[in-house]
């Protein structure tokens, strides 16, 4: 639809690349032809494995015109965590690039395509006539899981829909508007930061691998494509501030964070040195389409920045170990419930049945446990406390401290000592 409103207007920014809507559409059309060729359909996983370019964004469209869920393998991964993600998803095809190929564990049953390597010109560009349903898998992130193994979180059009569109209606994109796509893409905030800008009209622009982690670059990106809008895990936020040309970057309307707590200094220097920027406090795990509770910062005398309240169609509860409410104040673990929630965890159905359970408080419904302590103001804000488990942070990324234990135990040092 947004192709059909505004096919010339500026799509993608890579570098010195550009591509238009209809450039873009048209590039993932015909790829998602050929991948249709290539047996995708819906609930089909289809591997991909690039850096940040053009390409990933064309590959990621095509995989779901296609009607398939895209698994995204991240080229920075240890070869054996991308040998055992491969494996444990089934995915039969893997779109990449030539360099990044060369060095991935790819087994003989899983077919390859290189999307920087020239494409057969016999498949059409139009709309592909696939059809959905809202329950279909979008997409299958990995995360961290105690037993030493990622595990695969499957999600639903019908809740990434849901997340975009109050994404939308919350903080109003248009066509003047710039977002910068500098998530590593195995980390679900790049999702939002691929798909809302261009169901809205705006211009999504691509940092070049590894300048997520360098803010000098980052401030020269900002300044020299006019971005408006961009996520900061907290702790780069800290040291996103720290730069000196910071305050070059005025035209910022919208700073969203998520991934870890933020502090209240850094709140505080957000507000001093761009002073003409929002900046917006998202919670929610892989679990359930990216977030699920938000908050518009303000100057407050509070020790902590709260995760604030549901977002639209998703209902949040602090419960007990009897999974009873606990009352305003009072520290329990947070569960998740409404249109957000995953399907569950690929292949593990009874990891699926652990985390995601019946709601006693809506028939046939289900609530996800977050593993996440919080308590509920008395105005039903929500403030996140900490874990209930092992489970770390590090600049956003989930570890679980049981992953790291079983690789170690795998020593023989270790295991003989």
């Amino acid at each position: 639809q947004q192709v059909e409103r505004t096919p010339d207007a500026v799509a993608l920014i890579f570098g010195e690349q550009r591509l238009t809507y209809s450039q873009l559409n048209q590039q993932a059309n015909a790829l998602a032809y050929r991948l249709i060729d290539h047996g995708v359909g819906p609930d089909g996983l289809v591997g991909i494995a690039l850096d940040r370019s053009l390409e990933m964004v064309v590959g990621l469209l095509a995989i779901l015109k296609a009607g398939g869920a895209y698994v995204p393998l991240d080229p920075e991964y240890p070869s054996d965590r991308l040998a055992y993600m491969i494996q444990d998803s089934n995915i039969t095809l893997l779109l990449s690039q030539r360099a990044v190929l060369d060095t991935l564990p790819v087994p003989a049953n899983v077919r390859t395509l290189c999307l920087d390597e020239p494409a057969p010109d016999t498949y059409a560009s139009n709309n592909p006539a696939v059809c959905l349903d809202p329950q279909n898998l979008a997409y299958v992130i990995y995360t961290s899981g105690s037993t030493g193994k990622p595990k695969g979180a499957a999600n639903r059009h019908c809740a990434l829909v849901n997340r975009l569109c109050w994404m939308q209606q919350a903080y109003g994109l248009t066509a003047q508007d710039t977002v910068l796509q500098k998530t590593p893409f195995s980390f679900d905030v790049s999702v939002w930061e691929f798909f809302w800008p261009l169901m809205t009209g705006a211009r999504l622009a691509i940092a070049k691998p590894g300048d997520h982690r360098d803010p000098a670059r980052l401030v020269e990106l900002i300044s020299q494509h006019q971005v408006t809008t961009l996520h900061f895990v907290p702790s780069m936020l800290q040291v996103f501030l720290a730069d000196a040309q910071v305050s070059r970057c005025s035209g910022l309307q919208r700073i969203v964070c998520s991934g870890e707590a933020l502090s209240v200094d850094a709140q505080r220097q957000v507000f001093a040195k761009l002073p003409n920027a929002r900046l917006y406090n998202l919670y929610g795990p892989t679990e359930a389409a990216i977030d699920v509770t938000h908050w518009t910062c303000r100057e407050e005398a509070r020790s902590s920045v709260p995760i604030g309240q549901p977002i639209a169609n998703l209902s949040t509860w602090v419960l007990n170990a009897e999974l009873t409410l606990v009352p305003p104040g009072v520290i329990g673990e947070l569960y998740l419930g409404g249109e957000g929630l995953a399907r569950g965890y690929h292949q593990r159905p009874a990891l699926t049945a652990e985390r995601f359970v019946a709601s006693p408080y809506a028939k046939g419904e289900r609530l996800y446990r977050t593993g996440d302590l919080a308590r509920q103001r008395p105005d039903g804000v929500i403030e996140y406390v900490g874990r209930i488990d092992h489970q770390v942070k590090i600049r956003g990324l989930r570890i679980e401290l049981g992953e790291i234990e079983a690789r170690l135990h795998e020593q023989p040092e270790v295991r003989d000592a």
